[in-house]
């Protein structure tokens, strides 16, 4: 077998605004493995400044475990454990070397019959981008939105979701707020008091991780269901994630596989949840095509029912071509559709 590392900078559209900043571009790595004609691809893609093995020689790093797929023809779950990127971009190389069509597993979403159901993400930006962006998510027949709240003013915010709330009922839009721990302990409650007077369906990481204590008094107050994401990160073996569930009880936990253990950590947490009676959805990291065409395939074949977090993959300029597209508020694969690998497969 012989593994190759291929750098690839993606272009956003439009700058895509967080409480940690504003993403221009977004970089990845593609694992390309080769076995005889057999050719599969993989992409690791950390996030700046967020996930856990965002490092300075992080192409060094795929090289390293490229040399030890060459070798031994796999992977070690638990000496990547620490690299969930790195995991990812691995995991799925192989079973895509495996697969005939970058087709995972047979499902109805691959065979075009069946869509995912996706939440419209609301970028952070001025008040008018933001109720734009919102009018055309609504245009295009989505009845879940998500939005990123946390940076600009707080009664802009608020008066963003009371106008939503003055034109759809809860029962025609679910609304699902992110604040990426944009909230402090001291203020984070009474700010969720007032965005629950506006029915929302749950708000992810109200405040910055690593504050446990905080985190899961707000969890057993709040008005409004908690959902952890950036809590998650680093969280890697079996025991440390039961602990965590234990610690914290939140409503819900949000899974991107790049961030949270790869496939493998991810169906870790999913189980660990569901024995507590914790929700969970699983969302892309801004990968392109590549990854979320492995993340979707992976979501279809788990039979989710309530709106997942899939649509990221529209973002970009020079996105890899691939069967994936949006209809309405479904995440769908033409099927028969093809891959343009155009300098990433040589």
């Amino acid at each position: 077998m012989n593994a190759t590392v291929v750098p690839y900078t993606l272009q956003f559209a439009r700058p895509a605004g967080t409480s940690r900043g504003v993403y221009n571009i977004r970089k990845s790595w593609f694992i390309v493995l080769r076995d005889g004609d057999r050719v599969g691809v993989g992409e690791c893609a950390p996030l700046p400044n967020l996930s856990c093995d965002d490092l300075p020689n992080y192409e060094e790093l795929i090289g390293h475990f490229c040399r030890i797929v060459e070798r031994d023809g796999g992977i070690d779950l638990e000496e990547l454990r620490q690299y969930p990127s790195i995991l990812f971009g691995f995991e799925t190389a192989l079973r895509d070397l495996q697969s005939a069509n970058h087709i995972f597993w047979d499902t109805p979403f691959v065979r075009g019959e069946q869509g995912i159901t996706i939440n419209g993400l609301i970028w952070m930006g001025t008040h008018e981008y933001m109720l734009q962006q919102i009018g055309e998510k609504v245009e295009k027949g989505f009845r879940c939105l998500k939005l990123k709240v946390g940076a600009i003013d707080f009664d802009e915010e608020l008066d963003l979701v009371k106008r939503i709330r003055q034109r759809f009922a809860p029962g025609d839009l679910e609304i699902r707020l992110d604040a990426n721990g944009g909230f402090t302990p001291a203020n984070a409650l009474a700010r969720l008091s007032d965005f629950a007077k506006h029915i929302i369906h749950s708000i992810e990481q109200p405040i910055r991780a690593g504050q446990i204590a905080e985190m899961a008094c707000l969890a057993g107050k709040s008005p409004i269901p908690i959902a952890l994401d950036e809590e998650l990160i680093g969280v890697n073996t079996p025991s440390q994630k039961q602990l965590l569930l234990d610690e914290v009880n939140p409503h819900y936990i949000i899974l991107k596989p790049s961030l949270h253990g790869g496939l493998i950590g991810a169906q870790e947490w999913i189980n660990l949840a569901s024995e507590k009676g914790i929700g969970w959805w699983i969302t892309s990291a801004l990968e392109s095509n590549v990854g979320l065409n492995a993340i979707a395939q992976w979501c279809a074949s788990l039979g989710v029912v309530v709106p997942q977090g899939l649509g990221t993959g529209m973002l970009f300029t020079n996105n890899i071509a691939s069967p994936l597209y949006i209809n309405g508020q479904k995440l769908m694969y033409r099927n028969g559709g093809e891959w343009k690998l155009d300098g990433i497969v040589e």
